[in-house]
C-alpha cells in the first residue's frame, strides 16, 4: 500500500529527478511543476502528471506558493516534496502547506523556523550542549555596540545574514574600519537575498575544513546519524567538492560527536531529515556552524557509503514510519564516496556561464553515479543556480573514488557553455587533496595555480 496517494514536487532539475525516482520506486503517482523555462525539461518524463506554474523567474514560479498550493489543491495530492533550495526551508509555506491538510515532507514547521534563524540557532545549539564558537547575537544600528561586540570576539570576525545561507552575505573583517564596511554590505546583501537585513558576527576561523553531519529523525522524536561529509571545498562559501567519510578524521574523534549531535537532536524532538553543520578548526576543535532542515544538494555521498536511500526515508519518516523502519538500527560505512558539482561556470573566475548545451553527454562507468536536470540542446538560463551535474564516484577507498572521479569528469561531454571541470580536475589532482589535507580555501589556493 503506498504511504501518499500523490505527491507534488516543489522544485525542478536534478533534485526534481532524484525525488521523482524515490517516488517512482516506491509506487507512489507524482505531479511535477515547471516554469516556462523548463517546458521541455527532462525531469517531467519521470512524473505521472505535470502543472506550469509561471514565468521563468523564481518569484513567479518556483518561489510562488499561492500558485504551488492551488496546483496541489487541484491535483488532490496528499504531499509536497520540495527538494533543495527555493521553499525547502521556507517555514511559512510548510505551514500553509500543513493548514490545507498536506503533509510537508520535511521537518516540521516549528523546526524550520528555530533553525532557520542562525543566532536562535546558535543559542539552542549552546543551550543543548553542543560546541558552539564565539558569536554575537543580531547587530544593532550602533557602531560602538558593533566594535564592542567585534572587540569581545576578538579579530579576525566573519559577518553573516541571520536569516540566510549558501554563503551569501558572508564577508570577513580584520580591523574595525573593514568591520563597518562589512556590516553595511553584508546587511544589503542580505536583505536583497532574504527579505531580512539583520547580520550578526562569528569569530573567523582560519583555514578551517567544514565537516556536516547527517541526521534522520522520526514523528517520536527518535533521531539517529548517518555519519559524516566533509565540505571543505569551496567556492565564495559554496560547496563544490564533498566526501564521506570525512578524510583524515580520527574515527576515535568524529564518533563521539557523531553520537552527541544525534542524542542531543532526540532530546530536543527533531523529527526528520537534517544536517548539522560543523567547522573544524586546525586546532581540531569543532564548532556548531549551522542546521540545515532539508535534504542537501550532497546527500548522494551519504547514500553511496551507507545504502540508505535518504530521499525514501526522508518521504517515509514524513509519513509518520518510525525511524527503527526507515533506516538501519546501527549504520555502516562501506568503502568512499565522493561528488563534483559541475557548474555552466568560468573554470578561473566562477562566473556564471549561461548559453544552449550544444553538447552534454554525462560518465557511464563502474563506481560512478550522475545527478542531473539538463541534455543536450538545453538552455542553461540565468534565472536558476547553474549547477549542470552532480557526478558521484564511489570506491573501496578514497585514493580509488579519487582516481574514478577524475576519469568520469575528463570523460564528460559538455560544449556550449564554460564550465568548471578543469578547476575541479586540477583540485582533486592536487597534492593537498589526495593527502586530505583540505580546507575552506584549499579550492581558491588551487585555481590560482591554474593561471
Amino acid at each position: 500500500m503506498a504511504i501518499y496517494h500523490k505527491v507534488l514536487v516543489a522544485n525542478r532539475g536534478a533534485v526534481a529527478a532524484r525525488v521523482l525516482r524515490a517516488l517512482n520506486t516506491l509506487g507512489i503517482p507524482s505531479v511535477a511543476v515547471y516554469s516556462d523555462a523548463d517546458r521541455d525539461a527532462p525531469y517531467l518524463a519521470l512524473a505521472t502528471e505535470t502543472a506550469h506554474i509561471g514565468g521563468a523567474p523564481s518569484r513567479e514560479s518556483y518561489l510562488n506558493q499561492q500558485r504551488l498550493l492551488d496546483v496541489a489543491r487541484d491535483a488532490h495530492v496528499d504531499g509536497i516534496h520540495p527538494g533543495y533550495g527555493f521553499l525547502s526551508e521556507n517555514a511559512a509555506f510548510a505551514a500553509r502547506v500543513e493548514a490545507d491538510g498536506i503533509r510537508f515532507i520535511g521537518p516540521s514547521p516549528r523546526w524550520i523556523d528555530a533553525m532557520g534563524h542562525k543566532t536562535r540557532a546558535r543559542q539552542m545549539a549552546r543551550e543543548h550542549g553542543l560546541p558552539v564558537g564565539r558569536g554575537s547575537g543580531v547587530l544593532p544600528a550602533d557602531r560602538d555596540v558593533i566594535l564592542r561586540a567585534a572587540e569581545q570576539i576578538g579579530y579576525p570576525v566573519l559577518v553573516k545574514p541571520a536569516a540566510g545561507g549558501g554563503g551569501i552575505g558572508m564577508l570577513p573583517a580584520h580591523t574595525p574600519d573593514e568591520l563597518m564596511v562589512a556590516v553595511e554590505r553584508a546587511a544589503s546583501m542580505a536583505e536583497r537575498g532574504f527579505a531580512n537585513r539583520e547580520v550578526y558576527l562569528e569569530s573567523l576561523v582560519e583555514r578551517p575544513r567544514h565537516v556536516e553531519i547527517q541526521v534522520l529523525g522520526d514523528r517520536s522524536g527518535a533521531v539517529t546519524h548517518l555519519f559524516e561529509r566533509d565540505c571543505s571545498v569551496q567556492r565564495r562559501h559554496q560547496k563544490i567538492i564533498e566526501e564521506a567519510p570525512g578524510p583524515a578524521l580520527s574515527r576515535a574523534v568524529i564518533h563521539p560527536l557523531l553520537d552527541q549531535v544525534a542524542a542531543t537532536l532526540g532530546r530536543m524532538g527533531y523529527d526528520n531529515i537534517g544536517t548539522v553543520e560543523m567547522l573544524m578548526g586546525q586546532d581540531g576543535d569543532f564548532r556548531f556552524l549551522e542546521m540545515n532542515t532539508r535534504l542537501q544538494v550532497e546527500h548522494g555521498v551519504t547514500e553511496e557509503v551507507t545504502g540508505v536511500d535518504l530521499v525514501a526515508a526522508q518521504l517515509r519518516s514524513a509519513a509518520g514510519a518510525s525511524l527503527g523502519d526507515v533506516v538501519p538500527a546501527a549504520p555502516t560505512l562501506s568503502g568512499h564516496a565522493m561528488q563534483a558539482r559541475v557548474y555552466a561556470e568560468d573554470p578561473k573566475r566562477f562566473y556564471p556561464s549561461p548559453g544552449r548545451l550544444t553538447a552534454f553527454a554525462p560518465p557511464h562507468a563502474p563506481g560512478i553515479r550522475v545527478e542531473t536536470g539538463y541534455a543536450s540542446g538545453r538552455d542553461v538560463t540565468p534565472h536558476y543556480d547553474p549547477l549542470l551535474a552532480k557526478v558521484i564516484s564511489h570506491a573501496p577507498t578514497r585514493a580509488e573514488a579519487i582516481d574514478r572521479l577524475i576519469d568520469a569528469l575528463r570523460a564528460f561531454d559538455i560544449a556550449g557553455v564554460k564550465h568548471n571541470i578543469p578547476a575541479l580536475v586540477a583540485i582533486l589532482n592536487s597534492d593537498e587533496f589526495r593527502a586530505g589535507d583540505v580546507h575552506t580555501g584549499l579550492a581558491t589556493e588551487v585555481v590560482a595555480r591554474m593561471h
